[in-house]
């Protein structure tokens, strides 16, 4: 019964992906490769020289990640909110700068798995303080924090159960 519980979940989360943007999801694609370090972004992703400098870019800024992952505070407490949630905000605001990712689910979905199910708590005010900085143009600023439900702002609660879908790159086949 555990597996097929599992299997249920992993194809919720694929269901999920599936409802994302095209653009949503090679963002969510290429930002696991790069802050999981699964393979050569340049090669997999890099179409022309502005998507190279991008990439090069997200690699300095996902410096952080693994840092990010060892800090993660008890949702309970004050200590070291500070520091993570600096962090955290300043990588969010990168990842949204590229107006790539257009709501809080596709959001949601790519930090899950860069940072793990601990990070759950945080993330819906990651999302927000990092919409709401001047970096982020103000039409794009309202499509964001738009997307955050009520349900996700207000959620009494978070699931501790991991990730089971890493979307990967798919390589097409010439004709």
């Amino acid at each position: 019964m555990a597996k097929t519980g599992t299997a249920s979940l992993t194809i919720a989360e694929m269901r999920e992906f599936a409802s994302f943007t095209a653009a949503e999801q090679r963002y969510i694609r290429r930002s696991l490769d790069i802050g999981l370090g699964r393979g050569d972004a340049f090669k997999l992703w890099a179409r022309d020289a502005g998507e190279n400098a991008a990439i090069r870019s997200q690699y300095v800024v996902y410096q952080d990640i693994k840092a990010l992952r060892a800090m993660i505070p008890a949702a309970t407490g004050l200590d070291s909110i500070e520091s993570f949630i600096g962090k955290l905000v300043r990588v969010t605001a990168f990842d949204l700068a590229q107006e790539r990712i257009e709501s809080f689910s596709a959001f949601r979905f790519l930090y899950e798995r860069l940072l793990g199910a601990d990070a759950r708590p945080w993330l819906p005010s990651a999302f927000c303080a990092a919409s709401a900085l001047p970096q982020i143009t103000p039409g794009w600023r309202k499509i964001l924090l738009q997307s955050l439900s009520e349900a996700a702002a207000t959620a009494p609660g978070w699931s501790d159960r991991a990730p089971s879908f890493y979307p990967e790159y798919i390589a097409r086949e010439a004709a």
